[in-house]
């Protein structure tokens, strides 16, 4: 219990200290006008309020990942802690918080915009293709989730459920950001919080048996951590897919000065909801009535529902669980909505027009749909290599945005080297990748991370000798302007 606790103390004092280093470090000026300004259509770039910003963004970004992976990742024990506790602080939020401030500097793009610029234009092309089956992926493990927990509580076939999620995900696609997504969302992120908060003080009103701080790998079948937990625990502490998420709001935000809050605090958030699945997925299943027995007998979900029954009782539960499925479908519709926006930067076709976001946005659901009829599992694990793959580009892409600022740069290059590290060694080692022996896996994926950084340092010497922009240009607030509140 002290650990868990300890943990969610740490969360929150890093808000308060690492992300105001990282803000420094940035440097914010109050009065550069925002995409969500200098750019606005009231489509994609609408200016909303931080509040509203933030709940977006929390749920955006919280799918079933900060649930789901932790409720996986507890079978390797209380190490899953560290990782939460130092991948949200170090190198999540980090991620977040610059992926969302350069995409503002650069008049809202998404990440294979950025990546062209700052990689060079193969990147872009690569990078493109990653984002949109990353999201894809998202899109439709978060269909088929929800999907699953609603027929539980519903009499109503899978299909019928599967069907109605994808009519809601496809007018959250091709309406204006504040006509559904901004209304609805403040309401699913009470919802959410509820649940949350409700599941961490159970554990600590009932003295949950929640274990201390250990290193042992306690995976029943001896899986390796390195690098398994680390695309196994991705939201809720490093989650490549968060890149696709917040140009979303970049384009919304009304103020640089908003950032912290809206982008470093929202990660925080979900890594304290991480924390609370991943001490309730250690805590009640013991003896007979293992962890990875009811994982094997249900899944995720099937842990979720017990967790929420057993805390919250038979109502709270409910609403518990009611919290639980709002996490998937409040990502999987911004999902399907960055595929559009992407795509639509990409081919440089004007979404103003509501019959050319429906001819983006057709093809996208019925490649999804295609989809749901493969494996939960198989799903999960590409996506989470995908996910941790974009999440080092976009590391890369923040690491060359400091060191051409001439920025301390370490706060995302330490990460990025790491992460490099860990995405070889698991598309080295997994079954859904070469399948080599753990050795051999390291072996090549030292040898990867290390052409990673030679030809990113020849990236560097060759921006350094031209003439670079790091900054889009962009107007100024005018103080009548600042005075008013924007």
């Amino acid at each position: 219990m002290i650990t868990f606790i300890v943990s969610i103390a740490l969360l929150i004092v890093g808000y308060f200290t690492y992300g105001k280093f990282v803000e420094r470090v940035f440097v914010t000026d109050r009065k550069r006008q925002t995409p969500a300004f200098s750019m606005r259509d009231d489509i994609d770039y609408v200016p909303m309020n931080t509040t509203r910003n933030s709940l977006i963004q929390l749920l955006n970004i919280a799918g079933v990942g900060p649930i789901f992976g932790p409720i996986l990742g507890a079978l390797y024990g209380p190490v899953a802690f560290v990782w939460i506790v130092v991948g949200c602080i170090f190198a999540g939020a980090v991620h977040d918080y610059l992926t969302g401030m350069i995409s503002i500097r650069n008049h809202g793009a998404h990440l294979p915009q950025l990546a062209g610029k700052f990689l060079g234009k193969m990147m872009k092309h690569v990078v493109n293709g990653f984002a949109i089956l990353l999201l894809l992926l998202v899109g439709t493990v978060f269909v088929t989730s929800p999907a699953a927990l609603l027929q539980n509580m519903l009499p109503i076939s899978l299909t019928v459920i599967i069907l109605a999620i994808f009519a809601y995900y496809l007018l959250a696609t091709l309406l204006p950001i504040d006509k559904i997504i901004g209304r609805i969302y403040p309401y699913f992120g009470a919802l959410l919080l509820f649940s949350a908060a409700g599941i961490g003080i159970g554990l600590i009103v009932t003295g949950a048996p929640i274990p201390e701080l250990s290193f042992q790998n306690m995976h029943p079948e001896g899986a390796p951590i390195f690098p398994l937990l680390f695309l196994t625990i991705s939201c809720g502490a490093l989650s490549g897919f968060h890149a696709t998420q917040t140009p979303i709001i970049s384009r919304t935000t009304k103020n640089e000065t908003n950032g912290r809050k809206i982008f470093y605090g929202m990660m925080i958030t979900e890594g304290v909801i991480a924390m609370i699945w991943a001490a309730a997925a250690m805590s009640l299943f013991h003896g007979d009535q293992s962890l990875s027995d009811v994982l094997a007998a249900g899944g995720p979900a099937a842990v979720v529902s017990e967790v929420a029954t057993t805390m919250l009782g038979a109502v709270g539960g409910t609403l518990a669980v009611l919290g639980v499925i709002v996490l998937p479908i409040t990502s999987g519709d911004t999902a399907f909505r960055s595929a559009r926006m992407i795509i639509a930067d990409y081919l440089k076709i004007d979404q103003r027009p509501f019959v050319r976001r429906l001819v983006i946005a057709l093809p996208l659901f019925a490649m999804s749909y295609i989809l749901t009829h493969m494996d939960f599992t198989l799903l999960w694990r590409y996506f989470s290599w995908a996910n941790q793959t974009t999440a080092v580009i976009a590391l890369w892409v923040a690491t060359m945005y400091l060191v051409l600022s001439r920025k301390p740069y370490l706060i995302t290059s330490i990460p990025a080297v790491f992460m490099t590290m860990a995405t070889f060694t698991y598309i080295a080692y997994a079954p859904i990748g070469f399948g080599l022996p753990l050795q051999w896996s390291y072996a090549a994926a030292t040898l990867g991370t290390l052409i990673c950084i030679a030809l990113f340092m020849k990236r560097v010497r060759r921006l350094s000798r031209a003439t670079f922009t790091v900054d889009e240009p962009a107007a100024t607030f005018s103080d009548e302007s600042l005075a008013a509140g924007r």
